[in-house]
C-alpha cells in the first residue's frame, strides 16, 4: 500500500521533509522536525507544530505546540515515552547541541519545556545519535561531535575518533575536538538523572547515521559505517554486554547508513532503504530473524521509491509505515573532501509494508475500502463503531488511488 497527505485540506508542501522524527500512536503516526529545501537552501521545519497521519483513514492533521521552542535542529534525535515526545542533540546552523526539550502530546494544549534540573553529567553535544527507549529510560548510542580536549584525554581511545579539531576557547580550554563516538547515556525520566553503564563485551566501532531497534530487553544497532555487509550488534540492556550479530548464511544486505530498522515481533528486525556504501539510495527491504541470525531480502511493491534520511514505525498488524526522507541523496567526491549534495527529491508520501499475513476481519476490511461499490446496502447494515472504521479504510484507499491515479 502507498498513501500521502490527499486527505483533507493539508498542504503539501510542510509535510516533504527529510531527517525527522516519527512514532505511532493509538493508530495514528507523529512527525516532527526535519527540513526541506528551498531555492536550493536546506530550511529547518517550525518547531511550533506537529502533523499527524491517521493510520485507518490516511489523512494528515496539523497541531499547533507552544512553549519554550526547541532552536531549529538538524540530526537531533527524537523519542517518545508515554505520549511524552523527547528531543536530544542536533545542531544548528553555529554549534552543536546537549539540550533536552520534551512535550506531553496527550494534552489538549501542548507545550514544549526545556529538560533542566537534570542529575548527572549531560552528555556532550552531539548529532546522529540513535536512542532506544526502555523502561521509561532513553538509552543514547554513538553520533558525531565535539568534546573538549580534557574530555578526550579522559575517554578510552576506542571510544571516540577524532576526525578534526577547531582552535575555539572553550573556558580555559584551547580547543576541541570533533569526532564519532561509541557511548551508551541513559537519561531516566522519572528522576531526571544522567548516567553512563559501564558497558562489557566487543562493542560497535564509533558511528553516527546508523539505525536501531529495541527488541524486549535488548536493543540493536545496524550501519552507519563503511562495510561491506551491513552489519549487527546488540547490547542487552538488562547486563549492559555487547554481542556482534554474525549471520549464519552468506546473504546480507549491502553496508548502509541513514536507512531505518524496525522490530516487527519478539525476534524479527526489518530493514529498509539507506545511503549504500555504492554510493546509491537503497530501495531494498530486509528481516533478519534474531534467533536463527539468518537474512532474508524481501519482496514489496515499492522499488520504485527508494529512500534515506527517512522514518520506520511499527503500524497496525506488524505493518511498518515509512515516511518523508530523501528518493536521491548525491554524495559528491573531489580530491579534497567527500562532499553531500542538496537533495531536490524529497518526500511526503506514507509507504506501507505488510510484513505479515494479516487476520480474515483485516482481510475483509481492506476489501471493503477498496471496492465499496459492491457493498453499498450491506454498508448501511453495519454497527456505526464497524461502520466509521470502514469508512476510513474507504477514505484511504480513495486517497491512494487520487495519488497514484
Amino acid at each position: 500500500m502507498d498513501a500521502a497527505a490527499a486527505g483533507g485540506d493539508a498542504p503539501v508542501s510542510p509535510l516533504e521533509r527529510s531527517s525527522h522524527t516519527a512514532f505511532t500512536h493509538n493508530h495514528r503516526l507523529y512527525v516532527w522536525g526535519g527540513y526541506q529545501v528551498v531555492s536550493g537552501e536546506e530550511v529547518t521545519l517550525p518547531s511550533d507544530e506537529i502533523w499527524l497521519w491517521d493510520l485507518n483513514s490516511g489523512t494528515w492533521e496539523r497541531r499547533e505546540i507552544g512553549g519554550h521552542l526547541p532552536p531549529d535542529l538538524l540530526g537531533f534525535c527524537g523519542s517518545n515515552v508515554n505520549s511524552t515526545l523527547y528531543i536530544f542533540g542536533g545542531c544548528d546552523a553555529v554549534a552543536h547541541s546537549n539540550q533536552m526539550f520534551s512535550v506531553d502530546l496527550s494534552e489538549s494544549c501542548c507545550s514544549w519545556k526545556k529538560v533542566t534540573d537534570t542529575r548527572g553529567t549531560t552528555p556532550s553535544p552531539r548529532n546522529k545519535h540513535s536512542c532506544w527507549v526502555h523502561r521509561d529510560r532513553l538509552i543514547y548510542f554513538g553520533g558525531y561531535g565535539c568534546k573538549t580536549i580534557g574530555d578526550v584525554r579522559n575517554t578510552s581511545s576506542s571510544s571516540f575518533i577524532v576526525e578534526e579539531m577547531s582552535w575555539t576557547m572553550i573556558g580555559d580550554t584551547l580547543f576541541r575536538c570533533w569526532g564519532w563516538n561509541n557511548e551508551v547515556n541513559v537519561f531516566d525520566t522519572h528522576t531526571a538523572t544522567w548516567t553512563m553503564p559501564e558497558t562489557q563485551g566487543p562493542a560497535p566501532a564509533p558511528r553516527g547515521c546508523h539505525a536501531s531497534a529495541l527488541l524486549g530487553s535488548k536493543g540493536y544497532i545496524s550501519g552507519g559505517v563503511e562495510t561491506a555487509e551491513l552489519d549487527m550488534f546488540c547490547l542487552d540492556l538488562d547486563t549492559w554486554t555487547w554481542t556482534k550479530i554474525d549471520i549464519s548464511l552468506s546473504v546480507s544486505p549491502l553496508g548502509r547508513s541513514m536507512h531505518s530498522m524496525t522490530a516487527i515481533s519478539d525476534h524479527a528486525l526489518f530493514v529498509y532503504g539507506g545511503l549504500g556504501t555504492d554510493g546509491n539510495t537503497l530501495n531494498d527491504a530486509w528481516q533478519l530473524n534474531t534467533v536463527k541470525r539468518e537474512w532474508t531480502k524481501m519482496s514489496h511493491p515499492h522499488e520504485d521509491k527508494p529512500r534515506v534520511c527517512h522514518t520506520a514505525s511499527l503500524g497496525s498488524d506488524s505493518d511498518v509505515v515509512v515516511f518523508g526522507g530523501s528518493s536521491n541523496l548525491c554524495i559528491l567526491i573531489d580530491s579534497v573532501a567527500v562532499l553531500r549534495a542538496v537533495s531536490k527529491h524529497h518526500c511526503r508520501d506514507v509507504i506501507v509494508f505488510q510484513t505479515q499475513p494479516y487476520s480474515l476481519f483485516r482481510s475483509c476490511e481492506d476489501f471493503i475500502g477498496k471496492n465499496p461499490q459492491l457493498f453499498a446496502k450491506q454498508l448501511n447494515w453495519l454497527p456505526s463503531k464497524l461502520r466509521s472504521k470502514v469508512d476510513k479504510r474507504v477514505s484511504f484507499f480513495s486517497s491512494e488511488k487520487v495519488l497514484t491515479g
